[in-house]
């Protein structure tokens, strides 16, 4: 990769650190298309069981790039759309992605910053991080990033945080749901060690269907959801991994797929 992503793969980790420390890994167009790009490879690569999302330096990212929303102010509205659908579908590959997104967020998260927290499946953050939907104090809005947020937090959060543009704390991100938990920024490493060792020690095909399913359950009725979950328990009961899973327990042994302890 260039310089605006660092990639490093190991045991079944892969790394993707921001690494614009100088502009505060914000955003611009070679970011989101090389975030896009990285993890529609990461999608399809069959040796990768989990994905760390990082920034290198003092914040996780702080949105969007100066000179980049400069360069913004001479676009018409169709270019703009294009840089913004651009965006959207980048998101769109991270939330997608069936492998599982497990946010390391430091320092800030604000704007695009903190949309990339709501596409992580799960986000661990430093207890001095600060968190903000901050477009509104610019004269813009948060509109990219709103599908994958109003999902996360829910409209109700959306609202006051959206039109207030306020900045909120570590505390506030995990009392909404934005975060799953809040460490000590020296213990921060160890909290996605955890994490990642228990997705290590659970089948990779149900993680990703367990993914999948979030998604689907959410976006059908009733009567869809109780043939969707129907029919992808019944296929992962029968598939080598379920039958593995389940021998596995009722012989009181680990089962073939838990790769715990994974150096990362």
């Amino acid at each position: 990769m260039a310089e605006s992503i660092t990639l490093a793969v190991s045991g079944g980790v892969a790394r993707v650190t921001l690494a614009r420390p100088k502009v505060r890994n914000a955003f611009n167009a070679e970011l989101i298309a090389q975030l896009h790009e990285l993890f529609a490879r990461i999608t399809a690569a069959d040796d990768v069981r989990a994905v760390v999302l990082a920034g290198e330096g003092s914040v996780f990212c702080g949105g969007a790039d100066i000179n980049w929303m400069r360069e913004s102010l001479d676009l018409d509205l169709e270019t703009n759309v294009r840089d913004a659908e651009a965006m959207s579908d980048m998101f769109r590959a991270i939330d997608n992605c069936p492998k599982p997104v497990i946010g390391r967020i430091h320092g800030a998260a604000l704007g695009g910053g903190a949309g990339l927290v709501a596409v992580c499946d799960i986000a661990v953050a430093s207890d001095e991080t600060i968190f903000g939907f901050t477009e509104v104090k610019l004269g813009i809005i948060p509109a990219v990033i709103s599908p994958f947020v109003i999902a996360k937090i829910g409209a109700s959060q959306a609202r006051a945080l959206f039109l207030t543009g306020q900045r909120f704390d570590a505390a506030v991100a995990r009392q909404i749901g934005l975060v799953h938990e809040v460490v000590l920024a020296d213990d921060l490493d160890a909290a996605i060690h955890r994490y990642v060792g228990e997705i290590r020690s659970a089948g990779p095909h149900a993680v990703g269907e367990a993914k999948l399913l979030v998604r689907r359950v959410l976006d059908a009725s009733y009567e869809e959801s109780r043939a969707i979950t129907a029919r992808a328990i019944a296929r992962q009961r029968i598939s080598a991994e379920g039958q593995e899973g389940l021998r596995a327990f009722l012989e009181h042994r680990k089962p073939a797929f838990d790769e715990t302890d994974p150096a990362i």
